[in-house]
């Protein structure tokens, strides 16, 4: 009687643990999904972003930088590729949400779209054809054809040039093409992008001219009043600097140290 009163007990309270296992939480072991944000750029820009030969993926500064933020502030981002001219038309309509794209900090696009802090120092700069001894200084691009990509501020310089013929290319290496070609006298656009292409371009048809039009600050657009999510990225940016993730980025792309005043 003893022996079968315990093990109806027994039986009952293994019945118990069991219910209160079934019935309790489940354990989730599935880590909550990071929200993705639709970054855009202008993929003909190395060594800020292109794409790699056979590849769908991006490469380059940009894109190593806004993936490094992404880390840090806990989102994913997913590259879409468009031209430059229609990065900002495209965050006002909030087709994309962030872009980055060597972007100039100006007056003018500070009244469409609101700008993280500077994340990179540049400069307009000039490409030649390598037999060219015409253009050694600003004032030799006076009266010259000169290439440009679209809505870039090397537009907006060359348009500044006393009678100088633009021609407005939709992608920077179009203009790069042209002056190869003969078509342009000369490129303006900014001077890593410059460098990256002549130093990568095998048959040495061109070089870069002696000449520095400006110098300029970089940053992540974003639609103009999205404080929330530039929040995420100035502290993003903040974060991957005091880490040494910035300086690491930037030496595998520019081959040295950021400049002091970007820390």
């Amino acid at each position: 009687m003893k022996r079968s009163m315990l093990l109806s007990a027994l039986t009952m309270t293994l019945l118990a643990i069991t219910l209160l296992t079934g019935c309790g939480p489940t354990a989730d072991n599935t880590a909550p999904k990071k929200p993705i944000l639709k970054v855009g750029m202008d993929a003909s820009y190395p060594p800020f972003g292109s794409q790699e030969d056979g590849s769908d993926d991006y490469v380059g500064f940009d894109v190593d930088i806004i993936r490094a933020i992404a880390a840090e502030e806990g989102f994913e981002v997913e590259i879409d590729n468009r031209a430059f001219d229609g990065l900002i038309p495209a965050l006002q309509s909030k087709d994309l949400d962030i872009a980055i794209n060597d972007i100039t900090i100006t007056d003018d696009r500070k009244q469409s779209v609101d700008f993280s802090k500077c994340y990179y120092i540049a400069g307009l700069g000039v490409i030649v054809k390598a037999d060219n001894t015409t253009i050694n200084s600003a004032s030799d691009l006076e009266g010259k054809t000169l290439g440009v990509s679209i809505g870039s501020t090397g537009e907006e310089a060359a348009r500044k040039i006393p009678g100088a013929k633009v021609h407005v290319f939709n992608a920077i290496n179009e203009a790069f093409l042209e002056v190869q070609n003969g078509g342009v006298d000369a490129v303006i656009n900014d001077i890593p992008t410059n460098e990256y292409y002549v130093s990568h371009t095998d048959n040495k048809k061109v070089r870069t001219a002696d000449v520095a039009l400006s110098k300029e600050q970089l940053g992540i657009a974003v639609a103009k009043g999205n404080t929330e999510l530039l929040q995420k990225i100035d502290d993003g940016l903040d974060k991957i600097k005091k880490n040494g993730k910035f300086t690491e980025i930037y030496q595998k792309w520019f081959g040295k140290e950021p400049p002091e005043e970007l820390l």
